[in-house]
């Protein structure tokens, strides 16, 4: 399910709960916001939290048509998403202070931004105007590659950025055994699986007995769509993360993990930091 639809709220209350982790959107659906709105509200927050925050910019409406109209925003919004992304980075860059338009504040705080997606749009993009790169591969793998590939042979060197940088994103479930991983990883199996089954809620508790409650073939997408991930103890977690990053060579890797107790989550976040943190060691 869905945490939350303002980023920005949550992002202050994550902000203000902790002291020096970076907090960025992951991110803005564009087409559902007003560019200037954006700005002043990622402007606020940079204003509240120096040097924390970052502004992951995404194409996808992830609505229909009525909540769209609520918005006050349609479906052609997202033909507009490369302007709107210039006209962000202009409210956050430095403006006179006789612009007729400012984002105040934002004007001059030069907020991080990034491009993020699952196809190659978003890669050509990023390229195009010289901003990092996200990939959505913790749920949308298939194009990874060839997006990665297009990004960094394609990128213009700009003011931020004067080579090209990307991330991408992998679930991880770990635990003490990669029996209770494996059982833990259910839930999101059953998650994917609902979505699109056209019946999207809550994220269920895990289950032992996926393979006979789940169609095969709807448990294989659901596999598919989580293929950049890493089950398991921390030895496996650590064997399938060393290979996601051997392979796809980012400059940076995001983890999530959809596990249904709140405990065994932290616990699984608090492993997968130690097996990253020695991985980018060299240990």
């Amino acid at each position: 399910g869905i945490a939350s639809s303002a980023p920005a709220v949550v992002i202050a209350h994550l902000a203000a709960n902790s002291e020096t982790i970076r907090v960025g959107s992951g991110g803005v659906m564009l087409p559902n916001h007003q560019p200037l709105v954006v700005a002043e509200q990622f402007g606020t927050l940079e204003a509240l939290f120096p040097g924390r925050i970052d502004l992951g910019l995404g194409r996808a409406p992830g609505t229909d048509q009525t909540t769209a109209q609520a918005l006050r925003r349609y479906f052609d919004s997202a033909d507009r998403f490369p302007e709107d992304v210039v006209e962000i980075l202009h409210y956050l860059g430095d403006m006179p202070e006789d612009a007729p338009v400012r984002a105040v504040p934002g004007a001059g705080s030069n907020v991080p931004v990034w491009i993020l997606g699952s196809s190659l749009f978003g890669a050509q993009l990023a390229a195009h105007l010289g901003l990092p790169y996200a990939f959505a591969s913790h749920f949308a793998p298939k194009m990874l590659e060839q997006a990665f590939s297009t990004y960094r042979r394609t990128f213009r060197p700009s003011r931020w950025l004067d080579k090209p940088w990307a991330m991408m994103g992998a679930g991880v479930f770990a635990a003490d055994t990669d029996e209770e991983a494996q059982y833990l990883r259910t839930s999101q199996l059953q998650s994917f699986a609902r979505l699109r089954l056209g019946r999207p809620g809550r994220l269920p508790p895990p289950v032992g007995n996926i393979d006979e409650l789940l169609p095969a073939e709807v448990l294989a997408m659901a596999k598919n769509a989580m293929s950049c991930s890493a089950t398991g103890s921390p030895e496996t977690v650590r064997h399938q993360l060393e290979g996601l990053i051997e392979h796809y060579r980012p400059d940076e890797i995001i983890i999530t993990g959809m596990i249904h107790d709140h405990a065994a989550r932290c616990r699984s976040f608090d492993l997968a930091a130690d097996v990253l943190d020695d991985l980018v060691g060299g240990g």
